[in-house]
């Protein structure tokens, strides 16, 4: 797809985000939906009150009335798509800078859109091909209350909001300024437990951190949570799909690690799960103790979505999917990630162990990961790397994945080289719980690549 990427359409606000785009992609699904009305909701970066108006035109352009929920988690904008019966246009960029802004699709089943209907959305606005209304049809405009509400509700209804009670959890939180300042402070409190909270005003400028919830970017969050007697940090990105956790010394807890704490609670014999093509080890070990399947996807949400809705017709039961960036799909809760309930799932962990959150985690954390770049001068320099990494791999003692450049796995290892969607690198990973495994699988790999120059 030339416009929409593995989540949604992201770039530099009114320089590759112009409100004539923006106008264009509501326009065009407008056009694609079968339906008479459309939610339109946004995060709180500074530009977002701009996009969503240009959004609420296109679709009354074709048509369609236009419910306005305002600042929402991307989260709750599912549950309103869902009870509601409405598909959506959500402005947001997620974890991007403030500078950014971007647009996600959201069916009425509360689900971001499948590639095949994002491509009928796309080819649209390539063909600038839209179904107009006549002046009479035009679509009309309601600002809706209580959208978050019924999300906080509805998320609490679905944990065991006794169990997390009667643990009697501290828990620092850490929205970012992003959408989650308005709902997950709130939730937790309501399941019980004491909350502290950081960065946890709605502002587009994020003055606090980087939207990014990754280790460099949660110092304020792991010295809250060191100094005081929290039990566990959450931290959300800009749209609150995801979360990410510190533990109760002030360590930040990889989101791979998370992920396979969490899958390794509710797999069964025979279960599925569903990850992007450079899944963790822990999670490949995780689904071998378990006797359930690991099926890998291209990287990206929509790429999972696709085929875990896929599997799920196929009558495979798929508890849990996601990535290690703390973006967990519960399918069974709703196909989307919601980092609120990733969170309380968490804590639903931590109830029923009554462990500290340091041992919750440790037997998934002792695994070496390595990454290597490797820049390229142009598409034929590619090219060349590229066919020199598929030699390689042919020859190697291992079955090569394709789904998403080549994936080698060993059983107790794996190494992964393939081209940067947005970057003009070649991008190698390997992890194994032995760090020399790791180191030597990843520079095999990259003398394999170089001998390409």
């Amino acid at each position: 797809m030339e416009l929409f990427g593995s989540s949604g359409i992201r770039g530099v606000a009114l320089r590759y985000l112009t409100p004539e785009l923006v106008l264009d992609i509501a326009k065009a699904a407008g056009s694609v939906w079968d339906a008479d009305r459309v939610a339109v909701a946004r995060d709180t970066r500074t530009t977002g009150e701009l996009f969503a108006n240009a959004a609420a035109s296109g679709l009354a352009a074709v048509g369609c009335d236009v419910d306005r929920l305002g600042v929402a988690p991307t989260p709750a904008v599912g549950s309103y798509c869902e009870s509601a019966g409405v598909p959506a246009v959500l402005v947001t960029a997620s974890h991007n800078p403030p500078e950014f802004n971007g647009i996600k699709l959201v069916g009425d089943d509360g689900v971001e859109l499948s590639v095949d209907v994002l491509e009928r959305v796309e080819r649209r606005v390539l063909d600038d091909e839209y179904d107009l209304a006549d002046w009479r049809a035009a679509g009309a405009t309601t600002a809706v209350e209580g959208a978050v509400d019924d999300y906080v509700n509805q998320l609490i209804d679905a944990v065991d909001r006794e169990a997390i009670a009667g643990a009697d959890l501290t828990v620092a939180v850490d929205p970012g300024h992003g959408a989650a300042s308005v709902s997950s402070p709130r939730i937790y409190r309501e399941l019980g437990c004491e909350v502290l909270t950081v960065n946890a005003t709605p502002d587009g400028h994020f003055p606090g951190r980087e939207s990014e919830p990754v280790s460099e970017n949660l110092g304020d969050l792991r010295r809250l949570v060191a100094t005081t007697d929290a039990d566990v940090g959450i931290a959300h990105d800009g749209d609150a799909d995801r979360a990410v956790f510190v533990d109760e010394t002030g360590s930040f807890v990889d989101g791979d690690t998370s992920f396979a704490a969490m899958a390794d609670a509710c797999l069964e014999p025979g279960d599925a799960v569903v990850s992007a093509v450079n899944v963790s080890q822990r999670l490949v070990d995780v689904c071998d103790a378990n006797d359930a399947a690991l099926e890998l996807t291209p990287i990206g949400a929509t790429n999972i979505i696709t085929r875990t809705r896929e599997l799920h017709e196929e009558g495979t039961n798929v508890p849990v999917a996601g990535e290690g960036n703390g973006g967990v799909f519960f399918p069974p809760y709703r196909l989307s990630r919601d980092g609120a309930y990733i969170g309380a799932r968490f804590l639903e962990l931590l109830a029923a162990a009554g462990d500290p959150a340091s041992e919750i985690v440790a037997p998934y954390a002792d695994y070496h990961f390595v990454r290597r770049n490797v820049g390229y001068a142009d598409d034929g320099e590619r090219d060349d790397m590229l066919s020199a990494a598929r030699a390689y791999v042919e020859t190697a003692d291992a079955e090569p994945n394709t789904t998403d450049g080549y994936r080698l796995d060993y059983g107790d290892a794996w190494v992964l080289v393939r081209p940067s969607g947005t970057e003009p690198k070649i991008r190698i990973y390997a992890e194994s719980a032995d760090a020399d495994r790791a180191e030597q699988l990843a520079t095999d790999m990259l003398v394999a690549v170089e001998s390409g120059r």
